[in-house]
């Protein structure tokens, strides 16, 4: 019997290269990134001078971490079509980022040249202006891209975070609320704002905020987290994986650059007290970067290290610390959890500013101590409690950091085995005022008795 015949074949379907770049916009704003990153590719393959295409994989490259490349594909599309003021703008977030301060400022000016009523310029500008100490142009410019655009939620929330830094909680206060006017799922301005009345002794409406928060989206782990802060209810013992990954990877591509505005020296500090324990910088040891964020630490150990191991729980801030290229191994784990795998690993364990999202410290401190090889070191730092009123030995803040008494540092610290040394240091300035800080080192006490040099860190020769 015949076959009927076979039905024609629909010929292919097929785009142009502005439709193809629209839906690789579209998987961008949706978050698809894998997907934008394939379709960028193939489009630059396709039309490797196409200036929207340059621009928009540069965008997508610095959300993934890759500053650098960031930088390289905006700068070719302005190459190729000079005249785009929201590139310039997209190039000075970039540039700001890898702390290219000065050329980031003037991407926002040629930005504002080109587009005189470009209130995105203006508000970048701004938290460029902030950085550089100077808060009197940065809200200048933060109130001209309000004037531009009266709905702009961000330039609110940026005027918000300097009108706090200047004491001027009331109006910073004002200007979150209108920020979340603009856009209510801003979570920066949810917790700036709830931070900001618990300054003002107001800790019921920061409660009020966040339970609101948290019936609009159950078990959000940022909202979580702050009404236990603000509320000193359900206190975890530490901040939660999601607490951190989360809060962490929103903030990777900006981390060093809000850092810096901080007068951040937590790496400095710690890279000192591994200086002044006598560690020979010669490159012969194995060393854990705790926690390592975007790798601020990493140049500063790798002097002393054979091998250097960073973990973290943010894969954005791991992409971050991949692209200086100092580490070895970048792993991405829950520090406690990654501690307890390691036995007899590392001759050095550093940690800058990690455990201040840990409340109790005891399970850490016995994973550090199985970690080192005898005669190891664990230098790190906390933020110091040392309020009178304060009743434990730990204390979670209205910003979500913990903070820890000196003596149960240092009684924790024996108790896993360790020999503490601390000293009192200035870890940052928040809201203009410095935060007070411990430096901690701590030595492996069973090697210490045991006369032990085997597999200790090598010591300058007398």
């Amino acid at each position: 019997m015949d076959q009927p015949p076979a039905p024609p074949t629909a010929p292919p379907a097929t785009v142009t290269l502005e439709e193809a770049l629209s839906i690789a916009i579209l998987f961008q704003k949706n978050g698809d990134l894998d997907d934008a990153e394939d379709l960028y590719r193939r489009l630059r393959e396709a039309a490797p001078d196409h200036p929207d295409v340059l621009h928009f994989s540069g965008v997508l490259a610095h959300q993934r971490g890759r500053s650098d490349e960031a930088v390289r594909l905006i700068q070719r599309s302005l190459a190729v079509k000079p005249d785009q003021a929201g590139c310039y703008s997209n190039l000075g977030i970039v540039l700001r980022a890898r702390g290219r301060l000065d050329e980031a400022l003037d991407a926002y000016r040629h930005s504002i040249r080109l587009e005189p009523g470009n209130a995105d310029a203006y508000s970048n500008m701004g938290v460029l202006l902030r950085a550089q100490g100077k808060p009197e142009e940065a809200e200048a410019a933060y109130r001209t891209a309000i004037g531009l655009a009266p709905r702009h939620g961000e330039a609110y929330h940026n005027l918000g975070v300097v009108l706090a830094a200047t004491e001027r909680v009331r109006e910073a206060v004002e200007c979150y609320c209108k920020a979340l006017t603009a856009n209510p799922v801003h979570p920066s301005a949810r917790t700036r704002l709830a931070a900001a009345f618990c300054m003002l002794g107001e800790h019921e409406k920061a409660v009020e905020l966040l339970e609101e928060w948290l019936r609009e989206a159950p078990g959000d782990a940022v909202a979580q987290h702050m009404l236990a802060a603000c509320s000193g209810r359900d206190v975890p013992v530490r901040a939660s994986d999601s607490y951190v990954e989360r809060t962490f990877d929103d903030f990777a591509n900006s981390f060093e650059f809000k850092l810096a505005t901080l007068g951040y020296r937590a790496p400095h500090l710690v890279a000192a007290m591994l200086a002044d324990s006598g560690v020979e910088p010669d490159r012969r040891l194995v060393v854990l970067d705790a926690g390592c964020g975007t790798g601020l630490c990493g140049p500063l150990l790798r002097p002393y290290a054979a091998r250097l191991v960073g973990v973290d729980l943010s894969a954005r801030m791991l992409g971050q610390a991949r692209e200086k290229g100092v580490y070895d191994e970048l792993v991405k784990q829950e520090l406690t959890a990654y501690l307890e795998t390691q036995t007899a690993a590392f001759d050095v364990i550093v940690s800058a500013d990690t455990l201040v999202y840990f409340g109790a410290l005891d399970a850490v401190f016995a994973a550090a101590a199985r970690a080192l090889r005898p005669g190891g070191l664990l230098v790190f730092t906390v933020e110091e409690l040392n309020d009178p009123a304060a009743s434990g030995p730990h204390r979670i803040n209205t910003h979500g950091r913990y903070s820890h008494h000196r003596d149960y540092i240092a009684a924790a610290l024996r108790v896993a085995g360790f020999v503490p040394h601390s000293v009192q240091a200035e870890l940052r300035a928040e809201g203009g005022v410095p935060v007070a800080g411990l430096v901690v080192r701590a030595t492996a006490r069973a090697a210490l008795e045991m006369g032990c040099t085997y597999g200790s860190p090598a010591r300058k020769r007398s």
